[in-house]
């Protein structure tokens, strides 16, 4: 199902994806009701401790104001007065202890009665004796307490003693103890909507991993990788926001990039491969020449959807410029072929006529015939290499002008054109393709028409800044309406010969050297093209 599948893939002892979401959410859960719950008991202690303050703080100057405690710190042993009172108070109040204190800090009260009299040595007393009230923690054997200090005074708001009141602060454990029930109703509840939320969880990630295991995912991933740098064209994919997804080795070698450039910005890697525009118009293109980085590349594009939404756009790229220099060469070829084919039909014909006329005995104007056939067919040849440095384009100038003669129409090169160097960005293969369409072109608007003095004009004009080649002819011309339409792809009158790629491949070399191009066609009189290269960083001709 997933191909390649390899037996080291297959470990029986991986836990399924379903249970490993599951199990970790689960703990998730566990641990945050963990966490939770000792914050809650947290905060439920530090309650407790402000609450037990309060009552202690309350209970001190309870204490401190009665009048017989007053009058008892006065008095040597007034604790025998007054001890009782404060035992009872304490038991009221659910104090562990209270101790009264006079200025010498002899004890006037205490849980422990054989203390009494005895003088109190505690550190944190000291402020209690200058006029303060506070709180301070002591640790003892029974646990950790809260201890209110409350000065005593007399009538004449002079300090006379101290009132110490201390509860246990409950522990960790006793508080957690006492919420038992609570909290074992709320760890049901919740872990059991945990368990139940881990595993919807869990089987609604699986789905949406296909049903898939992690490890099946990782070696998909693997051999997709793998078999994208094996292919032998370019692929290069980008997602809706134009960062690089895929860009295969053949790809890199293409275009001359070196490192990882997944991630980045198609932009910032190459200037012009026209993929964010498919993911613009959601239309693909298949099989389109372009130019990236000076190369000839024939491109196939086309938008990514799921669920009928652009996700990104992926392109296959194959480099064509070794395929187009070989085209040029064997285009040079066949266009020779081609001219030495007509050249040789007209020859027979002319043999043929040369063969008549001396049966018939005129020696001597069979002789002008040979000489006068000769010589234009040099002069003809001679011209058309002289004006046109390119051997490829020479002879398919040389092989239009015979199949003109075929065709009874006659093909003009203006003597005064010059060709020595290609504009920017195009060369030989382009040229070839361009005047060959409008040639076939001009010859198909003659089909439909019966006319004597049928032409067509070439003129080709070249200087430091411009190369203008200008193409005319008498034929059928074109309508008003479909002019707009001529360069569309697929666009043809002619029903029976035409293919509607002629223009289109005429004006994608126009792009691509980026010049203008300007028509002008009247019907039943013939059509006119210019087109106007820059000449800025032109090739030289080889030949």
């Amino acid at each position: 199902m997933y191909g390649f599948q390899e037996e080291k893939y297959l470990n029986v002892k991986q836990i399924s994806i379903r249970w490993k979401i599951t199990i970790l959410s689960y703990c998730v859960v566990i641990l945050s009701l963990l966490i939770g719950g000792i914050l809650l008991v947290v905060n439920i202690q530090s309650a407790k401790e402000q609450e037990i303050n309060t009552a202690a703080m309350n209970t001190a100057r309870t204490v401190a104001e009665l009048s017989d405690v007053r009058k008892a710190v006065q008095k040597s042993k007034g604790w025998n007065n007054i001890s009782h009172l404060i035992e009872q108070i304490r038991l009221i109040n659910e104090e562990d202890y209270i101790v009264v204190m006079n200025m010498d800090r002899i004890r006037y009260s205490h849980p422990v009665p054989k203390l009494l009299g005895t003088p109190s040595l505690g550190k944190d007393e000291d402020a209690a004796f200058a006029e303060h009230n506070y709180f301070s923690k002591a640790k003892g054997e029974m646990g950790t307490f809260t201890r209110a200090f409350f000065p005593i005074k007399d009538a004449n708001l002079n300090q006379i003693g101290v009132v110490l009141v201390g509860h246990r602060i409950p522990s960790f454990w006793e508080i957690s103890a006492n919420l038992k029930n609570e909290m074992i109703i709320i760890l049901s509840l919740t872990l059991s909507a945990g368990l139940i939320g881990s595993f919807l969880l869990a089987r609604h990630i699986k789905k949406q991993m296909f049903q898939l295991e992690p490890h099946q995912i990782a070696r998909i991933l693997e051999e997709r990788t793998a078999t994208f740098h094996s292919m032998n064209e370019g692929v290069i994919a980008i997602d809706s926001r134009e960062n690089i997804t895929i860009f295969n080795e053949k790809a890199k070698g293409i275009f001359s990039v070196k490192g990882d450039v997944v991630g980045k910005p198609i932009r910032s890697v190459l200037e012009d491969t026209r993929l964010p525009e498919i993911v613009e118009r959601n239309k693909a293109v298949y099989n389109e020449t372009i130019i990236v980085g000076g190369k000839n590349i024939l491109s196939s594009r086309f938008p990514v959807l799921i669920n009928q939404k652009v996700v990104g756009a992926v392109a296959i790229c194959q480099d064509r410029t070794e395929v187009v220099k070989i085209a040029e060469e064997l285009t040079g070829v066949k266009n020779f072929v081609e001219a030495l084919r007509v050249q040789n039909h007209e020859y027979m014909n002319n043999l043929h006529t040369i063969a008549g006329l001396i049966q018939l005995g005129k020696s001597e104007q069979a002789l002008d015939l040979a000489f006068t056939t000769s010589e234009q067919q040099i002069n003809v040849s001679k011209s058309i290499k002289e004006m046109i440095q390119s051997d490829a384009l020479a002879g398919l100038l040389l092989s239009k002008i015979r199949r003109g003669k075929e065709l009874g129409i006659e093909v003009r090169v203006d003597p005064n054109s010059c060709l020595s160097q290609f504009p920017n960005q195009v060369d030989e293969h382009d040229f070839v393709v361009l005047l060959g369409n409008m040639l076939e072109n001009a010859f198909g608007s003659f089909e439909q028409v019966e006319k004597e003095g049928r032409f067509i004009d070439i003129s080709i004009e070249q200087n430091e800044g411009i190369c203008a080649i200008m193409l005319e002819d008498n034929g059928c011309g074109i309508a008003v309406e479909d002019l707009p339409f001529i360069f569309d792809k697929g666009f043809t009158k002619n029903k029976q010969n035409g293919t509607g790629y002629g223009l289109f491949l005429v004006k994608q070399i126009v792009t691509k050297g980026n010049a203008d191009v300007e028509v002008d066609s009247q019907v039943g009189e013939g059509t006119s093209f210019t087109i106007t290269f820059p000449m800025s960083l032109g090739v030289e001709m080889n030949g």
